[in-house]
């Protein structure tokens, strides 16, 4: 059986980013945990995180992200762009199975085991089972209403349960002022 997905949302709005996942962990077509934390703050709380994938492949990545962005201080393209490399090349990185998104007051990253850092032209990512119903969601309510980032997520994550039924309401989200 596979550990079955998740969803993670972050949206850039005004002066702030903010960072949202589900808590649901299902294995096969059982509900395993319902209130996982998959966001988590690196780099005294200056970067914010999350992960889709296997946990313990996550919290792997976690340990190497967290090195390298001690490696590269304030410099979170760099920190990502040499994890993904080392993802993408390391025998035993290569082999785990999980996506991270990151972000900073200046940057919105995708990173993926393929050697992928990605960077949305309009501030919006999401990873997981239910991640393009939360990014359908988010662009509209972008467009269509003036609520905060943090509502956004929040918002587009509930929207995405309703149809991912990996997905479920026990929702954190987190966020960081992008104020200079």
């Amino acid at each position: 059986m596979r550990i079955h997905g998740t969803t993670v949302l972050t949206v850039r709005r005004g002066d702030s980013v903010a960072i949202g996942a589900d808590g649901q962990v299902s294995l096969g077509n059982a509900i395993l945990k319902g209130d996982a934390s998959k966001i988590r703050r690196l780099a005294d709380g200056k970067v914010l995180t999350g992960f889709a994938g296997s946990t313990a492949d996550a919290l792997a990545l976690y340990e190497r992200f967290e090195a390298k962005l001690k490696e590269f201080p304030g410099n979170l393209p760099r920190a990502a762009t040499e994890l993904a490399k080392e993802w993408r090349t390391d025998r035993a990185l290569r082999r785990l199975e999980a996506m991270l998104i990151a972000v900073d007051a200046k940057h919105t990253l995708l990173l993926s085991g393929t050697g992928d850092v990605l960077q949305p032209s309009d501030g919006v990512l999401g990873i997981g089972s239910g991640g393009m119903y939360a990014v359908a969601a988010a662009r509209a309510l972008l467009r269509f209403t003036s609520l905060s980032a943090r509502e956004i997520v929040e918002a587009a994550l509930d929207i995405a349960a309703d149809i991912d039924v990996y997905t479920n309401r026990n929702i954190i989200v987190e966020e960081i002022s992008c104020r200079v």
